[in-house]
């Protein structure tokens, strides 16, 4: 293999797979640094208290691996097609497209894994690698390393037909390689992904506040979700595109690279009705090597249920009437909720039932607001 150690090493990393890769100096990033303690401090993380426990480290790399002095960043396509499914007898919701696959994760940290081996192979003493796992601010690095710009919604748009549907990953190594230069881009005036995002959670361009965020919601947040967030959430059960979808950079984005992420069956636009009552053994086997185990089972039923309120089919009543058995009370709850969004004699039938019985304070004021709604009442 001819050329500099960093031809080689880009060389190398495309070899094993991925389609972008660009380097940038280790040195601190103190401008976001800045940027994210804000964010944090404004509470914008939500309970992702993880991000407030590495972000002292999250803008300086040295921190993160004392002696690295370059890092090389790395970029994998995943976006395929999936249209939406023929209509058919079951109540669907939606999957953001990361997730139709393999564990993105999985697939990044192999190739990775590759790449800073061939770095220790040629002198390094320091490779290490992360993909979303680690504190470093990875979009930031991205930015620096060449590979794209921030699009205002705070994605990283990439500069070379993949827009921002792209994983990124990054080795942290001892090498001095050769730098790229920061990528430049613009969103200009355009402002269609701050209109467009479902709960408004993009307050600002480049300002996404997480307890807002669909992602957030479905993925991050454990138990209750906000009940005036719920009918904003559409049918959305883990993740969310929009802001993705409505951008102008992504309109000829290439599909269909690599086999690991193609949908898999039902993933893209799941049974809400199975989901809603997925038991632990089936949750393990269908989501096995899936990034959508993130969101946990409890998870992942609690937004089904509150994705059927939003459908608002009265097909999905007894379904929900039968979660709101469940011994669950997060599942419970936001069935009652579902139930009287969805409204009419059946669903206020089962709401009158179940609060007779309900022991759990904040499940019975659930019910109660539900009954309510379900009969036509004004809800303060």
């Amino acid at each position: 293999m001819s050329g500099s150690l960093t031809e080689q090493i880009k060389t190398y990393a495309h070899e094993v797979g991925f389609d972008l890769v660009g380097v940038t100096p280790a040195d601190p990033l103190p401008d976001q640094g800045v940027r994210l303690q804000e964010w944090i401090r404004q509470g914008m993380h939500g309970e992702m208290d993880y991000v407030a426990r590495h972000a002292p480290r999250a803008a300086t790399p040295t921190l993160v691996a004392p002696g690295a002095r370059s890092v090389v960043v790395v970029g994998l396509a995943y976006r395929w097609d999936a249209a939406d499914p023929a209509p058919d007898a079951a109540l669907r919701g939606r999957v953001s497209s990361y997730a139709w696959g393999t564990d993105y994760h999985e697939v990044m940290e192999r190739g990775l894994q590759r790449l800073a081996s061939f770095l220790t192979a040629h002198g390094a003493t320091v490779a290490r690698y992360s993909a979303d796992t680690g504190p470093i601010l990875d979009r930031a690095v991205a930015h620096r390393a060449g590979l794209g710009w921030f699009g205002k919604n705070t994605m990283l748009i990439t500069k070379t037909g993949h827009g921002s549907y792209v994983f990124l990953g990054e080795i942290l190594t001892d090498l001095m390689l050769d730098p790229d230069t920061p990528a430049e881009g613009s969103c200009g005036r355009c402002r269609i992904c701050l209109d467009q995002c479902p709960t408004h959670a993009i307050v600002a361009p480049f300002v996404v506040d997480a307890r807002r965020c669909i992602s957030y919601l479905t993925i991050e947040l454990r138990g209750w979700i906000p009940q005036e967030l719920r009918p904003l959430m559409q049918t959305w059960v883990f993740g969310c595109d929009v802001c993705q979808d409505v951008c102008p950079h992504n309109v000829l984005v290439k599909e269909g690279l690599h086999q690991e992420f193609a949908p898999r069956r039902d993933v893209p636009f799941p049974d809400l009705v199975e989901l809603l009552h997925i038991d632990e053994p089936t949750y393990q086997e269908r989501f096995r090597h899936s990034a959508i185990k993130r969101a946990k089972r409890q998870g992942l039923r609690r937004n089904a249920a509150v994705a059927l309120g939003n459908l608002g089919d009265p097909r999905a009543i007894p379904a929900l009437r039968s979660a709101l058995d469940d011994d669950d009370p997060v599942i419970r709850g936001h069935a009652a909720w579902a139930l009287g969004r969805i409204g009419g004699p059946d669903a206020s039938a089962a709401l009158a039932a179940r609060l007779t019985t309900e022991a759990d304070t904040q499940v019975a004021d659930e019910l109660t607001h539900a009954h309510a709604e379900s009969q036509g009442q004004k809800v303060g």
